[in-house]
């Protein structure tokens, strides 16, 4: 096994990990392992994306697992749009292109995905984060039907606010980081 350098891990420490199915991030400086996800997390990711790209505006692109290059850190959203064009043999994509990072909350990426990255994105001042919960969650209101999209966008001061709150069955029309309409309950079939 791979060890860093210093007491820290840093994004390129990444290229001497073994490509062996686990999905390996830096996140403030410590290497966080995750298993490979269940099909019901990248059912989602799959139909979002294939819904955000038939939206997407000249100029924007959209990408599954691929590092978000933050100084030292990597993080590995389950999906982000970006602006520009995709560095494709790079190791990730620098952050100052990303317009938004989408988390599909798991079990084992629970804390992660609700707190520690978008503390991360919004420090990074990624404009938009979006967060989907698939499965029943503490704060899920009564009737209220999963997949649940959380939209957040950036404010003046740096934080994320609660844009929108979009259960499954319920239309909803984001307007940043464009204007994309979605019903949760389709990126379930």
């Amino acid at each position: 096994m791979h060890v860093p350098e210093s007491d820290r891990w840093i994004a390129t420490d990444l290229d001497h990990l073994p490509a062996n199915g686990l999905r390996y991030e830096v996140l403030n400086g410590q290497l966080i392992v995750n298993a490979a996800p269940k099909p019901r997390h990248q059912l989602v990711v799959k139909w979002l994306e294939r819904a955000l790209d038939s939206a997407l505006p000249a100029g924007y692109f959209s990408i599954q697992g691929v590092g978000i290059l933050i100084g030292d850190d990597e993080p590995i959203p389950d999906l982000i749009v970006g602006t520009g064009s995709i560095p494709l043999d790079d190791r990730g994509i620098p952050v100052g292109q990303i317009a938004l990072a989408v988390e599909v909350v798991s079990r084992s990426t629970t804390l992660t995905d609700r707190m520690v990255k978008p503390a991360l994105y919004s420090e990074a001042k990624i404009p938009n984060y979006w967060r989907i919960e698939t499965s029943r969650f503490k704060g899920q209101l009564p009737g209220e039907s999963v997949p649940v999209l959380f939209a957040f966008v950036l404010d003046d001061d740096g934080e994320y606010q609660l844009a929108h709150r979009a259960p499954a069955g319920a239309k909803v029309t984001l307007h940043s980081p464009f204007e994309f309409t979605v019903d949760p309950a389709t990126l379930l079939p």
